[in-house]
Protein backbone atom coordinates (compact mmCIF):
# COMPACT_ATOMS: atom_id res chain seq x y z
CA UNK A 1 0.00 0.00 0.00
CA UNK A 2 1.37 3.04 -0.72
CA UNK A 3 1.47 5.89 1.68
CA UNK A 4 -1.59 7.84 -0.62
CA UNK A 5 -3.53 4.85 -0.99
CA UNK A 6 -3.48 4.37 3.36
CA UNK A 7 -4.30 7.92 4.07
CA UNK A 8 -7.31 7.14 0.88
CA UNK A 9 -8.03 3.78 3.39
CA UNK A 10 -7.67 5.72 6.62
CA UNK A 11 -10.33 8.78 5.38
CA UNK A 12 -12.64 5.91 3.74
CA UNK A 13 -12.93 4.30 7.02
CA UNK A 14 -13.25 7.37 8.65
CA UNK A 15 -16.35 7.97 6.67
CA UNK A 16 -17.75 4.57 7.30
CA UNK A 17 -17.27 5.07 10.82
CA UNK A 18 -19.92 7.67 10.51
CA UNK A 19 -22.06 7.30 8.06
CA UNK A 20 -23.03 4.98 5.13
CA UNK A 21 -21.84 4.89 1.49
CA UNK A 22 -22.32 3.51 -1.02
CA UNK A 23 -18.89 1.87 -2.94
CA UNK A 24 -19.31 4.04 -6.07
CA UNK A 25 -20.47 7.43 -3.22
CA UNK A 26 -17.20 6.74 -1.22
CA UNK A 27 -14.90 7.18 -4.58
CA UNK A 28 -16.63 9.89 -5.15
CA UNK A 29 -16.55 11.49 -1.61
CA UNK A 30 -12.60 10.39 -1.51
CA UNK A 31 -12.11 12.13 -4.85
CA UNK A 32 -13.56 15.21 -3.68
CA UNK A 33 -11.45 15.16 -0.87
CA UNK A 34 -8.49 15.47 -3.61
CA UNK A 35 -7.57 11.98 -3.55
CA UNK A 36 -7.05 10.01 -6.94
CA UNK A 37 -9.56 7.90 -8.77
CA UNK A 38 -6.87 5.02 -8.20
CA UNK A 39 -6.31 5.94 -5.02
CA UNK A 40 -10.07 6.38 -4.12
CA UNK A 41 -11.08 2.58 -6.04
CA UNK A 42 -8.11 1.08 -3.89
CA UNK A 43 -9.84 2.49 -0.76
CA UNK A 44 -13.30 1.56 -1.54
CA UNK A 45 -12.07 -1.88 -2.74
CA UNK A 46 -9.92 -2.58 -0.07
CA UNK A 47 -12.23 -1.46 3.24
CA UNK A 48 -13.62 -4.29 4.47
CA UNK A 49 -17.46 -2.86 3.78
CA UNK A 50 -20.49 -4.56 3.44
CA UNK A 51 -22.06 -2.84 0.55
CA UNK A 52 -25.58 -4.66 1.21
CA UNK A 53 -25.03 -3.28 5.06
CA UNK A 54 -24.23 -0.06 4.03
CA UNK A 55 -27.63 0.02 1.90
CA UNK A 56 -29.71 -1.16 4.80
CA UNK A 57 -27.90 1.50 7.24
CA UNK A 58 -29.22 4.13 4.61
CA UNK A 59 -32.31 2.95 4.19
CA UNK A 60 -32.86 3.19 7.70
CA UNK A 61 -32.17 6.48 8.18
CA UNK A 62 -33.77 6.96 5.03
CA UNK A 63 -36.86 5.89 6.87
CA UNK A 64 -36.14 7.87 10.27
CA UNK A 65 -36.75 11.21 8.24
CA UNK A 66 -39.62 10.96 5.59
CA UNK A 67 -41.96 7.89 4.50
CA UNK A 68 -40.76 5.82 1.25
CA UNK A 69 -42.47 3.08 -0.25
CA UNK A 70 -40.67 0.19 -1.13
CA UNK A 71 -39.70 0.59 -4.83
CA UNK A 72 -39.48 4.53 -3.88
CA UNK A 73 -36.90 3.40 -1.19
CA UNK A 74 -34.97 1.37 -3.32
CA UNK A 75 -34.76 4.11 -6.41
CA UNK A 76 -33.54 6.48 -3.79
CA UNK A 77 -30.84 4.04 -2.67
CA UNK A 78 -29.90 3.78 -6.33
CA UNK A 79 -29.35 7.21 -7.24
CA UNK A 80 -27.10 7.53 -4.00
CA UNK A 81 -25.21 4.69 -6.33
CA UNK A 82 -26.15 1.36 -4.77
CA UNK A 83 -26.58 -1.57 -7.26
CA UNK A 84 -30.07 -2.58 -7.75
CA UNK A 85 -29.54 -5.64 -5.85
CA UNK A 86 -28.37 -4.31 -2.75
CA UNK A 87 -31.31 -1.42 -3.22
CA UNK A 88 -33.96 -3.83 -3.42
CA UNK A 89 -32.29 -5.95 -0.66
CA UNK A 90 -32.35 -3.18 1.21
CA UNK A 91 -35.46 -1.90 0.49
CA UNK A 92 -37.14 -5.69 1.70
CA UNK A 93 -35.33 -6.10 4.52
CA UNK A 94 -34.58 -2.37 6.41
CA UNK A 95 -37.86 -3.66 8.76
CA UNK A 96 -40.28 -1.12 7.36
CA UNK A 97 -44.26 -1.00 7.46
CA UNK A 98 -45.25 -0.27 4.82
CA UNK A 99 -48.56 0.00 5.75
CA UNK A 100 -47.48 2.92 8.31
CA UNK A 101 -44.88 4.40 5.66
CA UNK A 102 -48.29 4.61 3.18
CA UNK A 103 -49.82 6.34 6.08
CA UNK A 104 -47.04 9.06 6.86
CA UNK A 105 -47.19 9.73 3.32
CA UNK A 106 -50.65 10.41 3.06
CA UNK A 107 -50.45 12.71 6.13
CA UNK A 108 -47.72 14.91 4.49
CA UNK A 109 -49.74 15.22 1.64
CA UNK A 110 -52.35 15.94 3.25
CA UNK A 111 -50.56 18.83 5.01
CA UNK A 112 -49.32 20.04 2.12
CA UNK A 113 -53.02 20.29 -0.06
CA UNK A 114 -56.48 18.91 -0.37
CA UNK A 115 -57.53 15.74 -1.82
CA UNK A 116 -60.25 13.13 -2.44
CA UNK A 117 -59.87 9.40 -0.89
CA UNK A 118 -59.30 8.33 -4.96
CA UNK A 119 -57.10 11.03 -5.56
CA UNK A 120 -54.83 10.71 -2.52
CA UNK A 121 -54.68 6.57 -3.11
CA UNK A 122 -54.03 7.60 -7.20
CA UNK A 123 -50.77 9.62 -5.43
CA UNK A 124 -49.50 6.98 -3.21
CA UNK A 125 -50.01 4.46 -5.93
CA UNK A 126 -48.28 6.48 -8.25
CA UNK A 127 -45.48 7.14 -5.15
CA UNK A 128 -44.98 3.07 -5.18
CA UNK A 129 -47.25 1.96 -2.89
CA UNK A 130 -49.64 -1.29 -3.80
CA UNK A 131 -52.98 -0.16 -3.73
CA UNK A 132 -53.54 -1.91 -0.43
CA UNK A 133 -51.11 -0.15 1.03
CA UNK A 134 -52.19 3.23 -0.63
CA UNK A 135 -56.07 2.20 0.63
CA UNK A 136 -55.08 1.71 3.64
CA UNK A 137 -52.89 4.97 4.36
CA UNK A 138 -55.49 6.86 3.50
CA UNK A 139 -58.13 5.50 5.36
CA UNK A 140 -56.02 6.21 8.56
CA UNK A 141 -56.06 9.85 7.83
CA UNK A 142 -59.83 9.38 7.91
CA UNK A 143 -60.69 10.67 4.18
Amino acid sequence: MTALQEQAYKTAMRYLSVQPFSHDSLVAQLEFEKFSTEDAVFAADNCGADWREQACKLAKQYLSTQPFSQTGLSKQLQHEKFSVEDSDYAAENCGADWNEQASKQAAQYLDMMSFSHDSLVDQLVFEGYTPEQAEYGVSQQGI
